[in-house]
């Protein structure tokens, strides 16, 4: 697609303008006071522990330490607290990782004391396949509304080259804890990654046919995304990434999972079965091999009509028959939330136009908490423009602008604040809708917007990689272990 390798080079160019930090200055530094105590918003937690580190993932990730990770939950209490004698009216705690769920006593600590501090409405955590068991759902149920699986395929060789299949169960043990999971929460979510290197056509069908059996109330597919820092363990692994086949790969699961007015509105230009789940025993064992692909048990065609709650998520809802929550967890909190403050290390906020960087080390975000300081190291302060352009990529990749409220935070219409931009996804006939209250995307722009996000999130992992390489040896011999 011309327009998108077009794209992708020019937020190449974008990001390596807005996303510049400056360091915070002063043993004080903080994130600043709310600016209206009122208003709701989101607080954003970071757990960077894992039992093993992922080689593609550019997150702040820590092997587990329990001393470590103890001391790291307590001074998390401790910055929470700071963030409510700041004012934030905080209404939802989204809990990211690493692995949040990797000590449960200390994380059902953390949520029970965010609901002493704050007027929650619900409580978003992120969790690994081989935590979807009764010592750790039982702490969860009633905690946690919304949860998120990292599951990324069901295919057993990608599981392999990604070293999660020793660690995190095969395909088939995934399923089936997906299903004894799904009755617990409002809204249960599969985080999925498509167009690894070796996965073909046939191995996406089937992740495709495990999600439609696993009866999750949500799924996920993000694009392979790599950062200089994971380069070389991806290669070694799963490959060098290539995403020339990323819109191809986007299409086949539209047409699989999306409604009509998501689709291109043409028949369906893959010819293909999914898999039978029966045969989920007998899936790809070697790196090589293909899921099976024989008597279909689906076909991917438009009339599943699955809505999307962003260019990357499809919620099942009320689809199924079991009592399935039709408020869906937008796995993005930056999509319903613009503005958030975030507390852990590596944490990134996004408050007054300004983006905040939380120190990557463990070990100095420790030191900082138990001296009575926040976590924050870095700022930068985004132009009028560039707070437009993270406002047109958020709320597009949310499905939805909204024009009053663009006209009324900026002064501008859409058209005049971003006239390159505007012109380019009209020239790419990304908008669907574009009337006076809101434009919305059609199938193509919501692949843009995709490629867009994948951009976007390679330059925030590109911010990682520069943190990750001024930490103190000791820290550098664990995170790339």
């Amino acid at each position: 697609m011309l327009s998108e390798r077009l794209q992708t080079r020019v937020m190449k160019a974008l990001s390596s303008g807005y996303l510049d930090m400056e360091p915070l200055g002063g043993v004080r530094a903080s994130l600043p006071a709310a600016r209206d105590r009122q208003t709701p918003c989101l607080l954003y937690v970071h757990i960077p522990f894992c039992e093993r580190l992922c080689p593609y993932c550019s997150f702040c990730r820590y092997p587990f330490d329990e001393l470590r990770a103890r001391a790291y939950f307590a001074c998390l209490r401790s910055e929470m607290q700071m963030v409510a004698r700041l004012g934030y009216a905080v209404e939802s705690l989204y809990i990211g990782g690493g692995t949040p769920t990797i000590l449960i006593d200390e994380l059902a600590r953390t949520i029970d004391y965010a609901h002493e501090l704050f007027k929650l409405r619900e409580v978003s955590c992120e969790t690994n396949p081989n935590h979807l068991i009764p010592r750790v759902l039982d702490v969860l149920d009633g905690r946690v509304q919304r949860l998120s699986v990292g599951v990324q395929s069901f295919d057993d060789g990608l599981l392999k080259r990604m070293r999660r299949f020793d660690k995190y169960g095969s395909g088939e043990e995934i399923l089936e804890r997906l299903l004894a999971s799904e009755a617990r929460f409002e809204s249960l979510n599969a985080d999925m990654i498509f167009n690894f290197p070796s996965q073909t056509e046939d191995i996406l069908i089937y992740d495709l046919a495990c999600i439609l059996e696993s009866r999750v109330s949500q799924c996920t597919f993000y694009p392979l995304m790599a950062s200089p820092a994971v380069e070389k363990s991806l290669a070694a692994t799963v490959g060098k990434v290539d995403y020339r086949r990323e819109a191809q790969f986007y299409e086949l699961i539209c047409e699989v999972l999306a409604a009509p007015a998501c689709s291109s509105g043409s028949a369906p230009t893959h010819a293909h079965t999914l898999a039978p789940i029966p045969a989920l025993s007998s899936s790809s064992t070697s790196d090589s091999t293909p899921a099976p692909t024989s008597a279909p048990t689906h076909t991917p065609a438009l009339s599943l009509g699955l809505p999307q709650t962003s260019s990357a998520a499809f919620s099942f809802g009320s689809a199924w028959t079991f009592n399935a929550s039709d408020t869906a967890m937008i796995d993005e909190y930056i999509i319903n939330y613009e503005e958030y403050p975030a507390i852990g290390a590596g944490g990134f906020s996004y408050l007054s136009g300004s983006l905040y960087a939380n120190t990557f080390s463990v070990d100095e975000y420790i030191r900082r908490l138990e001296s009575g300081q926040m976590s924050v190291k870095q700022r930068s302060r985004f132009s009028k423009t560039s707070r437009m352009r993270y406002r047109l990529m958020m709320q597009l990749f949310g499905l939805e602008l909204d024009k009053a409220a663009w006209k009324r935070d900026f002064g501008v219409g859409v058209a005049a604040g971003l006239p390159a931009e505007y012109a380019f996804f009209k020239a790419a006939s990304a908008f669907a809708v574009d009337n006076k209250a809101r434009i919305t995307l059609t199938p193509k722009g919501r692949y843009l917007l995709v490629a867009l996000m994948r951009e976007f999130f390679i330059g925030v992992n590109g911010l990682r990689d520069l943190a990750r390489s001024t930490l103190p040896p000791e820290e550098q011999d664990l995170v790339f272990t």
